[in-house]
């Protein structure tokens, strides 16, 4: 009797063992942006993405499909067409039922969360308290990533396209994004390596979204799209990095050969010209007709497709001899079909001016 009630007993150990070694097998165990250990499921099939940048991200990787439950900041609340991938998804993203209104630090409703039932959360622009508690409240694995600084694209946002990737089961996709990413700033170098530096004009970009629409005195220092093309940012002279705010006297100091104005402020930037036309006017790139607009690189964090097609434009005004083959719209929508898998330079430039030369007459601004 003794020696059954042990077989039972081993045997009972064996399944046990086997159960659990079952369950670790359909988990994955990995530490997300902040250095949080997170426990998921090895298949997730049902994800919600909040905060400034988490959707873009998913989207990048082909996986709209697994999202079940969105902010309102993506269905419409702000305008679409400043964003690639806010265009791309507009059709479905109107029948996935809303979680958030939206934005930096705003907390999603709980409770339907939990009504959905996602495999997992991502999240982006929450503090990791507020992540803690999202997580114990709801009892869904919470994924923290990270853009890096905002208005500066670092390899903190690779990182999360990683991160995404394997927990996504598009590890692969993660990769050639990556490696697309790498081939135009190779490109984009291997274009421009040789040029002296004091060949190129100095330049400075004005209209920069950040946490909102902001006019000529938002800018950023080390601003990619520049520093892709070695363009000569009068900014970095403050030895600074990332998004600024700077007084418009020192924009009149500077005196920029070429001024860029990203068109998500450029209402901003009009409305100020009929207000202040003296200063605008006494400005050499204005006097020489050396303005030029640019598609929206930072809204609801940064459009990282936007910052290299924004790249080869620049590029062009700056480097003409280097870029002679490159047609601006044709490689920004070559660029936007990688990424969203759809060409959507044409609903950007209705909704924003697009690419072009900025012309001040009459008392308004307009793009040619």
């Amino acid at each position: 009797m003794e020696n059954k009630k042990l077989k039972i007993l081993i045997l009972s150990s064996f399944i046990l063992m086997g159960l659990s070694r079952l369950g670790m097998a359909e988990s994955l165990t990995i530490n997300d942006l902040s250095g949080r250990p997170i426990t998921l499921p090895q298949k997730v099939q049902r994800v919600i993405a909040i905060g400034p940048g988490a959707l873009r991200l998913v989207v990048y990787l082909n996986a709209f499909d697994k999202i079940v439950g969105i902010e309102e900041a993506e269905k419409g609340k702000w305008t679409l067409a400043a964003r690639p991938y806010s265009i791309a998804i507009a059709e479905k993203a109107k029948e996935i039922p809303s979680v958030a209104e939206g934005g930096p630090g705003k907390l999603p409703d709980f409770e339907k969360i939990m009504m959905l039932k996602p495999d997992v959360l991502f999240v982006i622009g929450m503090e990791r308290s507020q992540v803690e508690n999202l997580q114990e409240k709801t009892r869904i694995p919470t994924v923290i990533l990270n853009y890096g600084d905002i208005g500066v694209f670092r390899e903190e946002a690779i990182e999360s396209l990683r991160l995404l990737g394997k927990i996504l089961n598009s590890e692969e996709r993660a990769e050639k994004i990556i490696d697309f990413i790498n081939r135009c700033k190779a490109d984009l170098e291997n274009r421009t390596k040789g040029i002296k530096s004091e060949s190129i004009p100095t330049a400075y970009v004005g209209g920069i979204g950040y946490k909102g629409q902001h006019g000529i005195t938002s800018t950023e220092a080390g601003y990619p799209s520049f520093e892709m093309v070695k363009a000569r940012n009068v900014v970095n002279e403050l030895r600074k990095s990332g998004h600024l705010f700077i007084d418009r006297e020192k924009l009149l100091i500077w005196n920029p050969d070429v001024i860029f104005f990203d068109t998500n402020g450029f209402h901003l930037i009009h409305d100020d010209y009929s207000k202040n036309p003296a200063f605008y006017n006494s400005l050499k790139a204005v006097k020489e007709k050396k303005i030029f607009s640019v598609l929206p690189y930072n809204f609801y964090n940064t459009n990282i497709e936007v910052s290299l097609a924004n790249a080869y434009f620049i590029g062009k005004v700056l480097h003409p001899g280097s870029f002679s083959d490159i047609v601006p719209e044709k490689k920004a929508d070559e660029i936007f079909k990688f990424f969203v898998d759809l060409p959507v330079y044409h609903r950007m430039k209705k909704e924003f001016k697009g690419y072009g030369h900025v012309v001040f007459e009459e008392g308004k601004i307009d793009v040619r």
